[in-house]
C-alpha cells in the first residue's frame, strides 16, 4: 500500500496571507471554515490577471481578448469536469454558488412536479437545500417528507427507505452536514432512489473541499457546491446533472446567452450547458475556482481528507478533556468540523470572547434551525478546519475555551 507523505503545514500556509493577520495584537486563527475557506496567492493572483490581461466579454465576441476570455471560461469548465470526474462538460453549469445550484433544481426540474408530488429531505439541511422545496410546496402544493436522525447525528436510512411511495420525485441531501460534520452514504442512498426510479440531488458545500468526490461513483442525478468554500472565489459556484436530465429541463432563467435564436414569436435555447446560463458569465470567477481546484488537486483530496481528519480527532480529544463541553455531531468518520455548547455560556458569549483571543468560530443556528429542533438547542459554536490549520491552533482553541470558562465561574 502507497503510504501518503505528510503535508508540510508551514510551507503551505505561506500561500494564505492572511493567515499573517493579527487579531486584537493576536496571531489569527482562522477555524471558520466551513462559512468559508481563506484564499491562496495564486487564485487572488488569477483573478487579477483575468481582468489585467484578458477582460473581455465572453463567447460571442470574435476579438482576441474575447476569444482568450471565451477559453479560460471554457478550460475553467474541464477543470471543473475532471475535479468531481463528471462524464461532459455539458453536464456542468456555472452557477453563483450551491444556494443558486439549488434553486435551479427546484424550479426547472420542479416544473414537472404536480399536486400530491413528493421530495425527500432530511433532518440535517442548510437551509439553502430546505427553503427553495418550502417554495415549489407552497407553489405545487406537493409534500416534503423528512428523513429522521439518531441523537450521533446520523440518518436513520431503515426510515429514509420507507419515506419512499408513488408520489415520490426526488430526494434533496447533503453530503456533509456543516454542523455535524456527519458525512452521509449518499451512494448508498443513491442507489435506493434508484431503486425507486427516483433522482437524487446532492448538496456538496461541505464535501467537496474536503474530500475526494466521484459523480460518476456516487450515480448522483445533482450536485451542487460553491467555489469559496473550497479555496475559490465568492459568487462562483456549480450544479453537476447528468445530460439526459439536464436536457429534459426548461431554462431557469431567460436571456443573453442562453439562446439560440429568437424571434417575437419563438426562442430556441442553446445547447447544454448554455441554457441555464443566462447573462453574462462570472468568467473571472469561474477562472479563479480552475485555478483554487487545481491548487487542491496538486496538494491530493486524499492528503487533504487524512489530514483535516486526523486534526479533528486531535480537537476532539482535546474539547473532551474540557469540564462542561458537548459536542454535537459523533458519527463515526465524521469531516473536519466540531460544534459544541460549553455549560452556562452563551454560544454567542463563547464566540465573542473566543475573537477577542484571536480565535475566529462560527456560533448561532448555521442555517440549519430544524436540525436545532432536533437537538433541542437554539445554536452551537462551531470550529471547523481546512488544510492550513494546525494542531498548535487546536491548542489555541483548547485553552481559549478554558480562559472564558473562568470568566463564568
Amino acid at each position: 500500500m502507497k503510504v501518503m507523505e505528510p503535508l508540510d503545514i508551514s510551507q503551505l500556509r505561506e500561500d494564505f496571507p492572511i493567515l499573517s493577520t493579527t487579531v486584537y495584537n493576536r496571531p489569527l486563527v482562522y477555524l471558520d471554515n466551513a462559512a468559508t475557506t481563506q484564499k491562496p496567492r495564486a487564485v487572488v493572483e488569477a483573478e487579477r490577471e483575468m481582468y489585467y490581461a484578458y477582460n473581455a466579454n465572453v463567447h460571442r465576441g470574435v476579438h482576441y481578448l474575447s476569444e482568450q476570455a471565451t477559453q479560460r471560461l471554457e478550460d475553467a469548465r474541464e477543470v471543473v469536469r475532471n475535479f468531481i470526474h463528471a462524464q461532459s462538460v455539458s453536464e456542468i453549469v456555472f452557477t453563483r454558488g450551491t444556494t443558486e445550484g439549488i434553486n435551479l433544481v427546484a424550479s426547472s426540474f420542479g416544473e414537472r412536479l404536480r399536486e400530491g408530488d413528493e421530495v425527500i429531505l432530511s433532518t440535517m439541511e442548510h437551509h439553502s437545500n430546505i427553503v427553495p422545496w418550502q417554495l415549489l410546496r407552497d407553489r405545487k402544493n406537493i409534500r416534503l417528507r423528512i428523513i429522521p436522525m439518531t441523537d450521533e447525528g446520523e440518518l436513520v436510512q431503515e426510515e429514509f427507505e420507507r419515506l419512499f411511495t408513488n408520489r415520490t420525485r426526488l430526494v434533496a441531501v447533503t453530503h456533509v452536514s456543516n454542523v455535524l460534520g456527519t458525512v452521509n452514504p449518499v451512494k448508498q442512498m443513491a442507489a435506493v432512489a434508484h431503486a425507486h426510479g427516483v433522482p437524487i440531488l446532492v448538496d456538496a458545500a461541505q464535501s467537496v473541499p474536503h474530500m475526494e468526490v466521484d459523480v460518476q461513483d456516487l450515480d448522483c442525478d445533482f450536485l451542487c457546491f460553491s467555489g469559496h468554500k473550497v479555496y475559490g472565489p465568492t459568487g462562483i459556484g456549480v450544479l453537476y446533472g447528468k445530460e439526459k436530465l439536464l436536457e429534459s429541463m426548461p431554462p431557469y432563467q431567460a436571456g443573453g446567452e442562453m439562446i439560440s435564436t429568437v424571434s417575437f414569436e419563438k426562442t430556441t435555447f442553446e445547447r447544454l450547458p448554455y441554457k441555464f446560463e443566462a447573462g453574462t458569465p462570472n468568467y473571472v470567477g469561474s477562472y479563479a475556482l480552475s485555478v483554487a481546484l487545481k491548487y487542491a488537486a496538486s496538494i491530493g483530496m486524499s492528503r487533504i481528507a487524512a489530514y483535516e481528519q486526523d486534526l479533528c480527532r486531535y480537537a476532539t480529544l482535546k474539547m473532551q478533556d474540557i469540564e462542561g463541553v458537548r459536542i454535537y455531531g459523533t458519527s463515526a468518520g465524521k469531516e473536519a468540523v466540531i460544534s459544541f455548547l460549553v455549560d452556562g455560556i452563551h454560544h454567542l458569549d463563547m464566540g465573542t470572547l473566543l475573537d477577542r483571543l484571536g480565535i475566529a468560530v462560527r456560533t448561532g443556528h448555521h442555517c440549519a434551525e430544524p436540525l436545532m429542533h432536533r437537538l433541542g438547542i437554539e445554536g452551537t459554536v462551531r470550529a471547523s478546519f481546512s488544510l492550513y490549520n494546525t494542531r498548535d491552533e487546536v491548542d489555541a482553541l483548547a485553552e481559549g475555551i478554558k480562559r472564558v470558562k473562568k470568566m463564568f465561574v
